[in-house]
């Protein structure tokens, strides 16, 4: 049976850690900040080929780059695990009256919750860079498409933070995997122009799907190959898959 307070208490802890952690919420708006500057201000003007006319860069870059800050951040969820296991918190809970699933739900809502809140502050400051969405309706697909990116990608930090003890380890391994990621999921180039086999690689990438579902969503008139509900069913899937395995292992994992 789930713990609602259990799973309360554990993500009001995650909200406090995150909001006394201003130098966090900074580093995390650097990179896609300057991915935004210099690669949108520094292409929007050239003809990217295989872009849909009536696109330019900056439109299709934001999408991209809320969805690499949503990967980034949801993959390392996994180290707040490491780093309650290395101080004995992960140990205390896990003794305590509760089930683990719902300390596994505690810990998603937790993720899901700040990962969102730098996914928006990325989208905010795509604003001054002239990025407008204009239909609301969309937007909130959008946020539906950002919520299942969230999902799919903590339930993959789990799983490696339940396998793992050595946090300097879990970076190098969870950045080995999200790095390709991210560059086969098509948000910073048309898929189009990959050769076919890198494309192929690409369509087994969950993040390719919620980019391109974020870009139909966010950009008036966008059209892709893939329709949206399709892209939607798709992260759906991987998010339940990702979100059970990585609650699965989490249940397996030791607490020291």
């Amino acid at each position: 049976m789930i713990s609602w307070t259990a799973v309360y208490v554990l993500w009001l802890r995650e909200m406090k850690r995150y909001s006394r952690a201003k130098s966090r919420i900074i580093g995390s708006l650097i990179q896609p900040l300057f991915f935004l500057a210099f690669l949108g201000l520094g292409f929007n003007k050239l003809s990217v080929p295989g872009m849909q006319p009536g696109t330019n860069y900056i439109q299709f870059l934001v999408p991209g780059i809320v969805g690499m800050t949503l990967l980034f951040s949801s993959s390392m969820q996994g180290l707040s695990v490491l780093w309650d296991r290395e101080f004995g918190f992960l140990k205390e809970i896990m003794v305590a009256p509760v089930g683990r699933v719902s300390i596994v739900l505690g810990r998603i809502a937790g993720g899901t919750t700040t990962t969102m809140i730098q996914g928006l502050l990325v989208l905010g400051l795509s604003f001054f860079l002239r990025f407008r969405i204009t239909h609301i309706p969309n937007f909130l697909l959008a946020l539906a498409f950002m919520i299942l990116i969230a999902f799919t990608f903590i339930g993959l930090g789990l799983i490696f933070a339940s396998k793992m003890k050595d946090m300097q380890g879990f970076g190098l391994i969870i950045n080995f995997i999200i790095f390709p990621l991210f560059f086969l999921s098509g948000a910073l180039y048309p898929l189009k122009n990959l050769p076919l086999i890198v494309r192929i690689l690409s369509y087994l990438d969950p993040l390719t799907y919620g980019i391109d579902g974020l870009r139909q969503t966010m950009i008036l008139g966008y059209k892709s190959s893939i329709p949206v509900y399709l892209n939607f069913v798709i992260m759906a899937g991987f998010s339940l898959v990702m979100l059970f395995l990585g609650a699965f292992f989490f249940e397996k994992s030791e607490s020291v």
